[in-house]
């Protein structure tokens, strides 16, 4: 007995059986997908989750393919972390068809952020946030590290006493992991308008090493920005989230770009001092933008190599816009003018109120993640779009990327076989998960 290795999770090949009759490989179990709606709110159904004869255990969510992507799309495989779905949540990479690659289900009751493929020691790994989210818009978890072999090289812990955040994970050349840390403390609101004797979420940026864990850098946000620079009020009940830190990028420079949604702001910090070095939006800009190129309630800013920036401006909770964007910046630092150069919108708008990554691609085109929305695109670099996936009902992706990937699992193809049919072939199943 002799099985084709296929590339995909989803089983592909022929089978032949004991040197006699070809059998068809099926490819899936289960009925086809149903294309969901738009709206984050819509009731997801069984066909939205893909099962295998081959791997049971697996039950991943179904994607759609609303638009198959053009000739001209980027290469590269989808790096996807879905939630909140009828299927199991957990990190995957999947196909322009969204036939599933590679998927590892994450435990129940957990969820997984922030996965893609980065670079450490010089090799690629996979990398993502693992852990429980809280009723308050943060994580408390860890990152997890994998190697081509899908082997688990390395768990990253915050450290400190603190659990790590969903919002980031960056792997450094310096063999260090820049993440965030949300920590409750005791504050006086009442420049807020909120208790003398109140509560807030101070965002923390983080960076440890990874080997052994000691961190090197740690900057809060409290100590260095004023409450007041936030756009949201203090809420009733539950501590003030004056800063909500969602992003970070190491710039040209060695110091960091930080993406603030609770204060409409980018700050740059010095990564020795912790000094504010500028920043861009909100109350305190020390910008002035151009026409179209003010955003708000921002998520994933990120330096490109033109020196431009990048950003998904969602504009949503509270709203201030009728839809989302990603956009590209030019700072001039002579001038302190921050213009639009390039936007990006989903056809008819989508106003997204959480989550969400602008991701540039070699050759100019733009890959994103629409996250509450449910979307995921690439648009070329004047804004067509090329390729448009789907999420089911309920179910999201925090960010999603067009990456480059080879895997080589250490375990062998699983193979299942079904009764003999009436003329004598034998139906097969067959699968290897990445």
């Amino acid at each position: 007995m002799r099985a084709v290795r296929p590339r995909y999770l989803v089983p592909l090949g022929v089978l032949l059986v004991a040197g006699a009759a070809v059998v068809v490989v099926v490819l899936l179990t289960g009925s086809s997908g149903s294309k969901g709606t738009s709206k984050p709110t819509a009731k997801a159904d069984a066909a939205d989750v893909v099962h295998f004869h081959s791997r049971p255990d697996l039950t991943p969510n179904r994607l759609t393919v609303v638009k198959p992507a053009a000739k001209s799309v980027a290469k590269g495989k989808i790096f996807l972390a879905i939630k909140n779905g009828p299927g199991q949540s957990g990190p995957e990479i999947v196909d322009d068809k969204g036939r599933v690659i590679w998927f590892h289900p994450v435990p129940k009751g957990l969820a997984a952020f922030s996965f893609r493929q980065q670079t450490y020691e010089g090799k690629p790994v996979l990398v993502w946030w693992q852990g429980r989210s809280t009723g308050y818009g943060h994580g408390l978890g860890e990152y997890v590290v994998m190697n081509r072999h899908y082997k688990v090289i390395a768990t990253i812990k915050a450290g400190g006493g603190l659990q790590g955040d969903h919002h980031e994970i960056q792997l450094t050349k310096r063999g260090t992991a820049l993440f965030t840390v949300y920590r409750e403390r005791p504050a006086n609101l009442s420049k807020v308008g909120g208790k003398k004797n109140g509560q807030l979420w101070d965002s923390i940026v983080r960076e440890v090493d990874v080997k052994t864990g000691r961190i090197v850098f740690s900057w809060s946000a409290y100590a260095h920005v004023p409450l007041t620079a936030g756009e949201t009020p203090p809420p009733k009940t539950s501590p003030h989230d004056f800063f909500h830190v969602n992003s970070i990028d190491v710039d040209h420079d060695g110091n960091l770009l930080v993406s603030s949604r609770n204060t409409f702001a980018v700050y740059k910090i010095n990564r020795r001092s912790g000094r504010v070095m500028w920043v861009l939006g909100g109350k305190r800009s020390d910008f002035r933008f151009g026409p179209g190129a003010k955003f708000a309630l921002q998520h994933d800013v990120r330096r490109q190599p033109n020196g431009t920036i990048t950003l998904f401006d969602n504009e949503a909770t509270p709203k201030q816009a009728p839809q989302s964007r990603g956009i590209v910046l030019r700072l001039n630092m002579k001038t302190h003018v921050a213009s639009l150069v390039r936007q990006y919108t989903y056809p008819g708008g989508l106003l997204v109120v959480a989550e969400g990554n602008v991701q540039e691609l070699r050759g100019g085109d733009v890959f994103m993640s629409w996250g509450a929305q449910r979307h995921v695109t690439e648009f070329s670099h004047g804004g067509r779009l090329l390729f448009d996936l789907e999420t089911p009902a309920g179910a999201d992706t925090y960010r999603a990327y067009r990456l480059p990937w080879s895997g080589a699992p250490t375990t062998r193809p699983t193979l299942v076989l079904g009764t003999h049919a009436s003329d004598g072939t034998l139906t097969a199943w067959s699968s290897w998960n990445g």
